[in-house]
């Protein structure tokens, strides 16, 4: 990887905050965007914006063919056995969503058990949380081991002949923690349930095979890995996704619509009720195209090395408590708490300084209080940092505790 070259691409990193070269450390809550993908979004709106599926004009065929371009490039990104198994959905949130709502509808029925983690962000969380309350089932919890990871004698002894889902995050958003979902998956098949998978953390930063992993459901975001915000996808086996009913109603998702009933299309168009992200797809794709350019492996590699290089100098910090696996272990973020210091305070000190972190709850109430703290500040790292900018956020940090001392 030719890091120089590549931030070259990124032209918001090239910009002073606060009378300081921008370092950000945010990438888990957004990541940034090349040209390339900003260009091509650019490209359809100036050249060929039209609606999708409807029109048999020369822009609206090449709209079409744009969005289900993206589509194929997302089938082969994560290796999805058929075109239709792809869902673009509004994000993780509303993938996750979608697959609660449905069930909740044909498959879970009052005593069923569902399972998830307490690390998982509430988006993986609270719809199953929601779903449980109102069929009574029963929401069970894979528990954590010390270091925040979950062993499999863990996963054995929670899900049982009773399990019809488990859910379960890729990635922890605030741990670091890179989860076992093969595993998972092989011990829910074992009792007849399915596996969702949260991929919001994974997809952007490893290589993804589905059909490996042999999950029911994976879920992820285009702004966590280099596209635009506003659109996501749903993963799901074409076997499951048959047996599903869709949740919203439209355009573009019926067969055939009569005075008093109405039948739907094929999939995956029966989940994507009404004009769908057309730009947002386009933009999806431009990033894939730019990830597989530089590679999936080069990009976990170089995330590896950021994150071991910032873990052994941050564990240096007296007061400084990370959370979660050893750096050997961990995806590409660390999540921390600096002695006599509230989260939010380091991440405005930092801030003053250029450096943008997270700090709060992460969207992980559950988690927090199992860490027995109210709030974390977390710095994630991705392929455009530097060790050089990590030497700055240490250095920061350095300072940010003087200063409080």
């Amino acid at each position: 990887m030719d890091i120089n070259k590549i931030r070259q691409d990124f032209k918001i990193l090239d910009q002073q905050v606060n009378n300081h070269p921008l370092v950000y450390l945010d990438t888990s809550a957004t990541s940034q965007s090349p040209t390339a993908v900003i260009d091509r979004m650019s490209d359809y709106y100036l050249q060929y914006n039209s609606n999708v599926h409807r029109g048999v004009h020369t822009l609206g065929t090449k709209a079409t063919d744009g969005y289900e371009n993206a589509r194929t490039a997302v089938q082969q990104f994560i290796n999805a056995k058929h075109f239709g198994e792809i869902v673009f959905t509004r994000g993780t949130t509303a993938a996750i969503n979608l697959v609660a709502s449905s069930y909740e509808r044909d498959f879970i029925e009052a005593g069923d058990e569902i399972v998830i983690t307490e690390m998982e962000h509430h988006a993986n969380f609270v719809p199953w949380q929601q779903l449980a309350i109102r069929t009574n089932a029963k929401l069970k919890f894979i528990p954590l081991s010390e270091d925040g990871t979950i062993t499999k004698q863990a996963m054995e002894e929670t899900i049982t002949d009773q399990t019809k889902l488990v859910a379960i995050t890729h990635v922890s958003n605030v741990l670091g923690t890179i989860n076992d979902v093969k595993t998972v998956a092989q011990i829910a098949h074992e009792h007849g349930a399915y596996i969702l998978v949260d991929g919001a953390q994974g997809v952007p930063h490893m290589k993804v095979d589905v059909q490996a992993l042999d999950c029911d459901f994976y879920a992820f975001s285009s702004h966590k890995m280099l596209g635009p915000t506003g659109i996501g996808v749903l993963y799901g086996k074409k076997s499951i996704l048959n047996k599903m009913q869709p949740i919203e109603y439209g355009g573009d998702m019926i067969d055939y619509v009569g005075l008093h009933e109405s039948t739907w299309t094929d999939l995956p168009v029966k989940f994507e009720a009404g004009t769908p992200m057309i730009a947002e797809a386009i933009g999806l794709h431009a990033a894939i195209d730019y990830l597989n350019e530089i590679g999936m492996d080069d990009i976990h590699q170089h995330e590896t090395e950021l994150v071991r290089y910032a873990y052994d100098q941050m564990a240096a910090i007296d007061g400084l408590e990370i959370y979660g696996p050893g750096k050997d272990e961990r995806a590409g973020l660390i999540t921390f708490n600096l002695d006599g210091v509230h989260p939010h305070d380091l991440a405005t000190v930092l801030d003053t300084e250029g450096i943008a972190v997270r700090a709060g709850h992460h969207c992980a109430q559950p988690l927090m209080k199992w860490l027995n703290v109210s709030s974390t500040a977390r710095a994630s790292f991705y392929l455009y940092n530097t060790k050089e900018e990590i030497d700055t956020f240490v250095e920061a940090l350095k300072k940010t505790k003087e200063f409080f001392a």
